[in-house]
């Protein structure tokens, strides 16, 4: 008797819990966070617009993008008027379930602004039962006078009448440090960190040869020592660097500072890289050409700005003091523990998308505008914005499943033979890598995956352990931004330090 009736309570709480959640609610979740939050992060990146060929009689011309919004689904009719549409008319008349995005752009002319105004630059489709879809916060008896499932989760678009699912993506964790062991190489243990910051997406590697010394790979940059690249950012004394390490006296570190006691300033230290990777023009522009690498390419996340490079040379100090303890103690971190994995999500997928294709309208907006200068007249920029071209370029990448970075199969034509089916096609993710080499390891069954990942549901074949569903209780949560991050963590105690010579004083 007391096992049915804790069967019956069990019942009643899954019953409640699935009542109150979706299995599509992280991915609902993440679509709102794009068109709330996303979108705008995005649009930021890309606020000013310099064309470089501009009027004769102008000193300086620039474009800024401000403000972008997303309306509600619409259409407009064949005789130009625009109405609400909602999901069923879009699946039978073979349209696309979409709302047009409005975005402020104005036009300043030696400093002051001339031309204001607003924009619809496309036409993004819209996730069913999302923030900004008609059926959200409908009762069943709504949803039934709209001619829908009152069971159906959403959490898919209608492309051109076709139900399309974007698949989740499991990919390693960004902006994180992890030691491997190599099979074959120069190096027996390899560090990777794989730096993402907006549009920057940079892998970096750091190796000890055999000299003893340890080197970073990155953009443009093939082996160069660790300690003169932290020296070039800044963080010039010997005595600093050691502190920052956290080695006291260790030899290992006195080995690598040793090599090159003789760099006694960040510019020589600049010189020398520039130098290593084959710069040969003169110095004054060596150093400057080396100084926007770094700035831009190395360790994007933690800045791009010239005041960030002290903090870039404090996370390589820690990066060193991981490889080397990784190496001595022959320790690797596991690529497949689950929290070293994190899921691309369709919001995220689709700032991806978009990101990529709002640059390209970008460079056409450009290439209209300089061409009509270029014929002695001054064009209105309300002329030169091609709307369909944002719209044609999203749909074709959700109608094919082609995305950005070469990726293949990321939407998906929804299965619905029935409806257990369509729940698990909801649920799917999928892993980047190619299924036809073995990675017998990233197959195979982890321990982490309990709890988060259905441990029977995967096809046999050669996407054995690559495609995997959710499991039905597991939920995910969103990530938080660093900006939200830092008062909790100054709260807990964290001391935020200005410099290295500032620290030093606290120390003594």
């Amino acid at each position: 008797m007391a096992n049915q009736s804790n069967l019956k309570k069990s019942y009643v709480l899954l019953k409640k819990y699935f009542e109150q959640n979706s299995v599509v609610k992280a991915n609902i979740e993440s679509f709102n966070n794009f068109i709330d939050n996303e979108l705008k992060a995005i649009i930021e990146e890309n606020k000013e617009i310099e064309p470089t060929i501009i009027p004769p009689n102008v000193d300086s011309f620039k474009i800024r993008l401000d403000n972008v919004w997303v309306t509600k689904p619409e259409i407009t009719e064949a005789d130009g008027s625009k109405r609400s549409i909602y999901p069923v008319e879009a699946r039978l008349r073979k349209l696309s379930y979409s709302a047009p995005m409005f975005l402020e752009v104005s036009a300043h002319i030696n400093g002051v602004q001339r031309e204001s105004f607003t924009t619809q630059i496309a036409s993004i489709p819209i996730m069913l039962k999302s923030k900004y879809c008609h059926l959200n916060s409908l009762s069943r008896d709504e949803l039934i006078q709209h001619n829908e499932d009152p069971d159906d989760p959403g959490g898919y678009f209608i492309i051109n009448g076709t139900e399309k699912a974007i698949v989740n993506i499991e990919d390693l964790a960004s902006n994180r440090f992890m030691v491997e062991k190599e099979s074959s190489g120069v190096s027996e243990y390899v560090g990777k960190l794989f730096s993402e910051k907006g549009s920057y997406k940079i892998p970096h590697q750091f190796e000890k040869l055999k000299d003893g010394l340890f080197y970073i790979t990155f953009t443009r940059v093939k082996r160069v020592p660790i300690i003169v690249v932290i020296k070039a950012l800044g963080l010039v004394k010997d005595e600093e660097i050691m502190r920052f390490v956290g080695l006291e006296s260790d030899a290992e570190v006195l080995i690598n500072l040793y090599e090159f006691v003789d760099i006694k300033n960040s510019e020589d230290a600049i010189d020398y890289i520039a130098k290593r990777i084959g710069i040969t023009q003169s110095r004054e522009i060596r150093i400057q050409r080396m100084q926007e690498i770094l700035d831009k390419y190395l360790l994007p996340h933690v800045g791009i700005e010239r005041e960030d490079r002290l903090w870039k040379a404090y996370n390589l100090c820690k990066v060193l003091k991981e490889m080397i303890l990784s190496v001595r103690e022959e320790a690797v971190d596991d690529k497949d523990h689950y929290m070293n994995k994190r899921l691309k999500m369709s919001g995220d997928l689709l700032a991806d998308l978009f990101r990529v294709n709002l640059k390209v309208l970008i460079g056409d907006l450009l290439y209209n505008f300089q061409r009509i200068v270029k014929r002695g007249k001054f064009p209105s920029i309300k002329v030169i914005i091609r709307e369909k071209l944002l719209t044609q370029r999203i749909y074709s990448s959700m109608a094919t499943g082609s995305w950005v970075g070469g990726r293949k199969g990321v939407s998906q034509r929804i299965e619905r033979l029935n409806f257990l089916q369509t729940l698990s096609h909801l649920q799917r993710v999928i892993s980047p890598l190619s299924s036809s080499q073995e990675n017998f390891e990233a197959r195979s069954l982890h321990a982490t995956h309990m709890g988060r990942l259905c441990t029977s549901e995967t096809p046999e074949g050669t996407n054995i352990g690559l495609r995997k569903n959710l499991a039905l209780l597991s939920s995910i949560t969103q990530e938080t931004p660093d900006e939200d991050l830092l008062p909790v963590l100054v709260k807990a105690g964290l001391e935020l330090e200005k410099s290295a010579t500032t620290s030093a004083k606290k120390k003594k």
